[in-house]
């Protein structure tokens, strides 16, 4: 996906943006970076985190950064923070953006004559292409308007200038921007969870389409938010950090309501409980505690060496990645029947291997629950599987192992019929389960609490809206 940390406030903020920056290491893979305004001037950084870790790739430049005010983002995509001088002043700009009709965007400004120079990739720089938008028009609402207005998908944004920080969340609250306090200023992040150890306290929970200008002071609105929402239901179920808060709603407390309903409509009989390492582990506490089951840690998850999984290496790598840094206890396998929990299943690569590791060790029975339902429909609006190909996704794998041809997704995925029931048996024999429950869309809006209308569920049962 990507996240955003920005800070204003009467003393340095430089510490702050940097490990607020840090806590949203598990939203991106691919670059990072920090701007901060002092004195009249902008200072910049940007690395690469293919083969790092934020941290190790900043902290020797701490000593160059100064100011009171300061953003850092964390990309799965682009180079960012862009810097600009517009007729608006200089700005730096950090977005979490999906944009879907980019190469229709780009042409427009070429039309017009204009260039692109952040051109390191084989793409146009989204954060780039918003910062046109943003010049299109005379001040910066009118100019964030003209983003919300332009782009297919979604964009959330700071932009840091002589003025202060302006945060803007997606026009249908796709993704988040929270606004936390301290007796010294503000802070903005798309995660609260980089919030308690700096000392600040959620403020606010800016709205879709909402635009706040920020001070050291004070905050104010300067576009209310709109009454539709679109937030990202995934958000609680795997991307979101287990201490943070999405409207006011906890993401681990969501993912134990996940794991109880499950537990409910599951009559398996098991040993023991476990949670696939990191984001399966909420979801099953939930299940174990409402089944009366034990709960095991059958694997652990070996991190010191062992960069993340999802970094986009070739896909050989990530696999070989996720399969070394899980290591199953032969101990607690030996002989048992087990239950595993885990967020969703996207290719099932790793499951399946995961699960043949299992009857390696000499487990009895594996059986799999899956916190959200299956993932039937590509994701349009944030870069959640991009690289990977719909053929590649498990469900319409097991579709086309079915039809002979991708057709009938409506029946697919909906869970009271029999071509439903079909494709989650086809999808636990490919993956050599004994057994595969998926979670009832229904019962994921209640564990959520957010009326479905207000939750963007296309993934799992195509509903679309721009």
């Amino acid at each position: 996906m990507s996240g955003i940390f920005g800070a204003i406030s009467k003393k340095e903020v430089v510490l702050d943006v940097f490990y607020g920056t840090d806590y949203h290491s598990h939203l991106g893979t691919k670059r990072a970076g920090m701007a901060f305004f002092d004195r009249g001037k902008f200072t910049r950084s940007i690395h690469s985190l293919e083969n790092a870790y934020f941290r190790n790739k900043f902290e020797s430049q701490l000593k160059n950064f100064a100011g009171t005010s300061g953003v850092g983002v964390i990309s799965d995509t682009d180079s960012q923070p862009i810097l600009v001088n517009s007729h608006m002043g200089k700005f730096a700009l950090v977005t979490v953006s999906k944009i879907n009709n980019s190469d229709e965007l780009t042409q427009r400004f070429l039309d017009k004559g204009m260039q692109f120079v952040e051109t390191s990739q084989d793409f146009t720089n989204p954060t780039e292409l918003v910062a046109k938008l943003i010049c299109e028009e005379k001040d910066f609402v009118s100019g964030i308007e003209n983003v919300f207005n332009s782009v297919k998908g979604s964009c959330t944004l700071l932009i840091l200038n002589e003025d202060g920080v302006i945060a803007a969340r997606d026009k249908l609250g796709r993704t988040t921007i929270i606004l936390g306090k301290n007796k010294d200023g503000f802070a903005v992040a798309s995660e609260t969870c980089s919030f308690p150890n700096l000392g600040y306290q959620i403020e606010h929970y800016i709205g879709p389409g909402e635009i706040i200008h920020i001070t050291a002071e004070e905050y104010k609105t300067l576009r209310p938010a709109s009454e539709k929402s679109q937030i990202c239901s995934f958000l609680w179920v795997y991307y979101g950090y287990p201490n943070s808060n999405y409207e006011g709603i906890n993401v681990d407390e969501c993912r134990y309501r996940c794991g109880a309903a499950l537990a409910k409509r599951d009559e398996v009989k098991a040993d023991f409980v476990c949670g696939i390492p990191d984001s399966g582990v909420g979801h099953a506490y939930g299940y174990s505690n409402e089944k009366k089951m034990p709960y095991k840690r059958a694997y652990s998850k070996y991190t010191p060496t062992w960069p993340r999984s999802f970094m986009p290496q070739d896909q050989e790598t990530r696999d070989l990645v996720a399969k070394m840094k899980l290591i199953p206890n032969q101990e607690l396998v030996r002989g048992q029947r087990m239950v595993f929990l885990d967020d969703s299943i996207v290719r099932g690569t790793q499951l399946k291997d995961n699960t043949k590791d299992l009857y390696d060790q000499g487990a009895k029975e594996v059986h799999m629950r899956i916190a959200c339902p299956p993932l039937t429909f590509p994701c349009l609006y944030l870069n959640f599987s991009q690289s990977r190909s719909t053929m590649e996704l498990a469900t319409r794998k097991a579709i086309t192992q079915l039809e002979g041809s991708e057709k009938h997704l409506e029946e697919y995925a909906d869970p009271t019929t029999d071509r439903y029931k079909a494709m989650v048996a086809q999808i636990a024999k490919n993956l050599g389960l004994d057994s595969l429950i998926y979670q009832d869309l229904p019962d994921l809006i209640e564990a959520i609490g957010i009326p479905k209308e207000k939750l963007c569920t296309h993934c799992w049962d195509g509903s679309s809206y721009y």
